[in-house]
């Protein structure tokens, strides 16, 4: 009778140990998953930012300056 009781304890720490390996595994490959999804949306926002840089120095304007018209200036008599 000992040996069953040995032999059902061990099984059952032996399940317990295979179940949170399970758990740890899904949170692992969902981490996997939103480090995977950050980095297409990282990719995704820069070449959007590249593609309208090499767009506006096709056209001949200097990337890094506002056009004119959205450049906000500080208002002369607002200085006095």
């Amino acid at each position: 009778m000992a040996e069953i009781a040995g032999a059902k304890t061990r099984a059952e720490a032996s399940f317990k140990r295979k179940e949170e390996q399970a758990r740890e595994g899904a949170k692992a490959w969902a981490e996997y998953q939103e480090q995977r999804r950050a980095e297409a949306e990282k990719t995704e926002r820069l070449r959007a930012q590249r593609l309208a840089k090499e767009a506006a120095e096709a056209r001949g304007v200097d990337a890094k300056r506002a056009p004119v018209a959205e450049r906000k200036r500080p208002c002369r008599s607002a200085q006095r």
